[in-house]
């Protein structure tokens, strides 16, 4: 689990600058945090369920603060062509 923690992280952080692929990056991130805190419990494998759940924190945090931008840009946007 500490593995597929640290994958969903890292590609939740890539796809987190990716426009269209912002939703499926926030779910990865929101996945790897689950697993992330599920492997924790292992002390073998806590080091890399840590690095995990840290870039699963980041790639989702990255995701929603991207998908909030791209919304405002597209509102803004068509208010700016709606009033012409």
């Amino acid at each position: 689990m500490a593995v597929a923690s640290l994958v969903l992280g890292i590609v939740s952080i890539v796809f987190s600058f990716i426009p269209a692929a912002d939703l499926f990056g926030g779910i990865m991130g929101i996945v790897g945090i689950v697993l992330g805190a599920l492997a924790r419990k292992n002390p073998d494998k806590k080091g890399m369920a840590t690095a995990g759940l840290v870039c699963s924190i980041i790639g989702t945090v990255l995701c929603l603060i991207l998908y909030i931008a791209c919304v405002g840009c597209a509102a803004g946007t068509a208010s700016m062509f709606g009033s012409i």
